[in-house]
């Protein structure tokens, strides 16, 4: 309770982070749709927030180096809610696009400072749970983003404004805490070949994450409009999908823990390219089936990060462990850059079912790629421990490297 207690300043923020610059990408698409903007233009604002997000992860942490981490927060949170409250001044699609750079420059940000506070705060002996707690709020928050946009309505300068108030808020508990700011950490070094060295299988199995996750939360309400959801159906089918992905975790870890992390990988993949038939079918038996489907969705796709990032690890030594994270998170975001724009072309051009079509191409690539990659060499014998990963930062090795124990070989027979 006292550690709970100690980083509820961190904890509250990252909440209220989540729930205005999670909210946004589902609601500048629903707006986008009642405002008339193309589809084409509709997935570049989503392709926007990633490239604002890949700039925050490489920039932030040099800002932190340079202002510390109270006024780097409050930075980062002012740029994001200068985007959300320009959107109803400038009703324009490219406007907009440099309005979600913002946005996803600030998470990038934002994220950053969290995790960096919390990596100098946390000791041995807490680190476990502080990560397991960092995880729920997490994952409550990002559930929250997708509720959220249940009772806001698209293209309303009420709905921008009621989160970028909420944006502000995240100020509050950070910027009042009596906690000593921390010394500023080094920033790590980028090094994108490193993971195509370790695990090449690993380095597109993030792509492919990338292409599932960031193409459904940005492009996902206008397939679910397409196939006549309402907005706040919209907002059930999104959270389903995130609540499928935590839901999974536990089981993926064991089974990731238990085989060859390949052999996980490669029927992760499967079974996603089973949850894009079935979720492309559903449309036809009602609402229930469709957000069934979209938690099936989520279960599949949403663990696949976690599993790349586990086998890359596994060839890595601990000196290695923060610049490896960080070259997965590079990749991570060129797919999630990519990702929305190209599924929403594919969905102007063919119909809404295009967006799993193309998913599931994603899936059967990674499918032959990892098969190739056990002809090529054998699953190695020490293995660190599953660890399911937040997809947050640059830095975001330097929190959970140590997580990664040696795994007890003789459990996994």
């Amino acid at each position: 309770m006292r550690m709970l207690i100690s980083f509820a300043a961190l904890f509250l923020s990252v909440i209220l982070l989540q729930l205005s610059t999670g909210g946004v990408g589902p609601l500048d698409a629903l707006s986008g749709l009642e405002l008339g903007f193309s589809t084409e233009e509709i997935g570049l604002l989503g392709s926007a927030h990633f490239f604002g997000f890949f700039i925050g992860c490489w920039w932030a942490p040099r800002v932190l180096g340079t202002v510390g981490h109270s006024r780097a927060f409050a930075a980062f949170t002012a740029i994001g809610a200068i985007g959300l409250l320009a959107h109803m001044l400038v009703v324009n699609p490219y406007a907009w696009v440099v309005m979600r750079i913002m946005s996803g420059f600030c998470v990038a940000g934002c994220y950053t400072v969290v995790e960096a506070w919390l990596q100098a705060k946390v000791t041995n002996e807490t680190r476990g749970r502080a990560m397991g707690i960092y995880r729920v709020v997490d994952t409550t928050g990002s559930l929250g983003a997708q509720l959220i946009i249940g009772v806001l309505a698209p293209a309303s300068y009420v709905s921008y404004n009621l989160l970028a108030i909420i944006c502000c808020a995240a100020l509050i508990p950070l910027t009042l805490t009596t906690n000593q700011q921390p010394e500023t950490p080094r920033a790590a070094r980028l090094r994108p070949m490193l993971a195509i060295h370790l695990s090449p299988l690993a380095a597109a199995a993030v792509v492919v994450s990338a292409l599932s996750s960031a193409s459904f939360r940005m492009v996902g309400p206008v397939y679910g409009q397409g196939v006549g959801l309402s907005v706040g159906q919209i907002a059930w089918f999104l959270a389903a999908f995130v609540l499928g992905g935590a839901l999974a975790q536990i089981p993926v870890g064991w089974l990731a823990d238990k085989y060859d992390r390949r052999w996980v990988l490669i029927w992760l993949s499967v079974a996603a390219m089973i949850s894009c038939a079935v979720t492309v079918a559903s449309s036809g038996y009602g609402t229930t089936a469709i957000m069934l489907s979209a938690g099936l969705f989520g279960l599949t796709t949403f663990p696949i990060y976690s599993v790349a990032a586990a086998h890359a690890h596994d060839f890595a030594d601990n000196s290695e462990r923060v610049e490896l994270s960080a070259a997965l998170m590079f990749f991570f975001a060129l797919g999630a850059i990519a990702a929305p724009l190209f599924a929403s072309v594919l969905i102007e051009a063919f119909g809404p079912g295009a967006l799993f079509t193309m998913v599931s191409i994603g899936h059967l690539v990674l499918v032959v790629f990892g098969f190739f990659r056990m002809r090529q060499r054998a699953s190695p014998v020490d293995r660190t421990a599953f660890v399911a990963t937040p997809r947050t930062s640059f830095t975001i090795g330097r929190l959970f490297g140590r997580s990664r124990k040696p795994l007890d070989t003789s459990q996994t027979d």
